[in-house]
């Protein structure tokens, strides 16, 4: 049978094969991962229709694929050798360049590292043991960076013969890199989600009439909340730990609806002001920025909206997140403060016209009722697209939150 991409969403033309999981021959079972493709925004996987094995792979990493387009061709079954593992070892190697040698038994090809078809092949090319490497990637796997970086290392590499790979990967190292004075370069392709975030932010400074404001907040009384009932609220909802970012979505969805101009978003010669409030809180992925949504943020607990984020963190370190989830918004909070930023100004996400910026907690000498105390303070950016959102409507935006922030308990009171 064959092996064909997913459909893609109307919002993604097509998509790019990132790592194949399996090599042809090898024994899999049903719903084993297969092949990972990456499109402009996330990451899709495709898995085994049922326990069987490749038979032949029609689209190396790297190529560009269609929506259900044929991948690979399939044949369903079981293992019919001794031992599945000393099976699918065996075809791995008989299919698949390998640093082992030849005469390797099929046991011992099978305690070989997972790895992905270019590393091996590049591992062999540069005499590399595939098991003296750890893989960076899902659940361990080599991918062709750590083989160069292995190679940049080994003593055995000459600088006058530096190593060349399809994707147009390089590597020069001396012998003695403190002797020679050789330097480390490797050139590898952008990805399609790095040169899509690329381009829709480029897209952003030139399309918009980007300005930003500041202002800044005492973060006293939501530390002293925080301290006082970070046990009780952990324990009360099942593991679930109390941060920042809570408040943060909650003062910017009850500050939304006070500035609708600041939740809308152009659309053409329109201007679309949503009833709703759906925020979406940028994550970093190893792949790079990217910005689920918490929707009806409005309706949501502390805690629900905590439990989300920190599902959504999760899923965008294993690169699990789906298009749904990442589709949409109308504001965007950015927490550059947790990689320690002091100030920013942070870029719009388009066809939002606002995004809050937050940054890192700093204690700082303030004035207060005639004296001079102490006091943690956070530095606040909202980017706005002038083009809708007048001045004095972004400052007050902001005056806002800063307010609920101080004082939490308007939020409550709806003061």
């Amino acid at each position: 049978m064959d092996i064909n991409a997913p459909v893609f969403p109307e919002s993604i033309a097509d998509g790019e094969v990132a790592t194949w999981h399996v090599a042809v021959g090898q024994w899999v079972a049903r719903d084993q991962i297969l092949v990972d493709i990456e499109t402009d925004k996330v990451v899709l996987e495709v898995v085994a229709p049922s326990a069987g094995r490749l038979t032949k792979i029609l689209k190396a990493v790297g190529a560009v694929v269609g929506s259900e387009e044929c991948l690979a061709e399939f044949e369903a079954g079981e293992n019919e050798t001794e031992g599945s593992a000393d099976g699918a070892g065996q075809d791995a190697d008989e299919s698949q360049p390998s640093s082992a040698s030849s005469t390797t038994s099929s046991s011992a090809a099978a305690m070989t590292p997972s790895a992905s078809p270019s590393a091996r092949k590049l591992a062999e090319e540069s005499s590399i043991a595939l098991a003296s490497i750890v893989g960076t990637g899902k659940n361990g796997l080599i991918n062709k960076e750590d083989v160069l970086q292995a190679v940049a290392r080994a003593q055995q590499i000459g600088s006058e013969n530096p190593i060349s790979v399809a994707t147009n990967m390089t590597v020069s190292a001396g012998v003695d890199r403190a002797a020679s004075g050789d330097r480390i370069e490797r050139r590898v392709p952008m990805t399609r989600l790095r040169a899509s975030i690329a381009k829709r932010l480029v897209e952003a400074q030139q399309n918009a009439a980007m300005l930003t404001t500041f202002n800044e907040v005492d973060m006293t009384a939501i530390m002293s909340l925080r301290k006082q009932y970070k046990e009780a609220f952990q324990k009360a909802h099942n593991g679930t730990r109390l941060g920042f970012m809570s408040f943060f979505v909650k003062a910017c969805t009850e500050a939304l609806k006070r500035f609708p101009g600041v939740n809308a978003s152009i659309d053409g010669a329109d201007v679309v002001y949503h009833g709703y409030q759906d925020v979406g809180v940028a994550v970093s992925s190893p792949r790079g920025l990217v910005v689920p949504v918490i929707r009806d943020a409005d309706s949501l607990t502390l805690a629900e909206i905590e439990d989300q984020i920190g599902q959504y963190g999760v899923k965008a370190k294993n690169a699990q997140l789906s298009i749904d989830e990442m589709t949409g918004g109308t504001f965007t909070i950015s927490n550059g403060g947790v990689f320690g930023s002091m100030l920013s100004t942070p870029i719009l996400n388009p066809p939002q016209t606002a995004i809050l910026g937050m940054h890192k907690i700093q204690d700082r000498p303030m004035a207060i009722d005639g004296e001079v105390v102490i006091r943690p303070m956070m530095y606040l950016a909202l980017s706005y697209d002038h083009r809708l959102i007048d001045g004095q409507e972004a400052v007050r935006f902001l005056v806002t939150v800063k307010d609920f922030l101080e004082e939490p308990a308007r939020i409550l009171l709806d003061i």
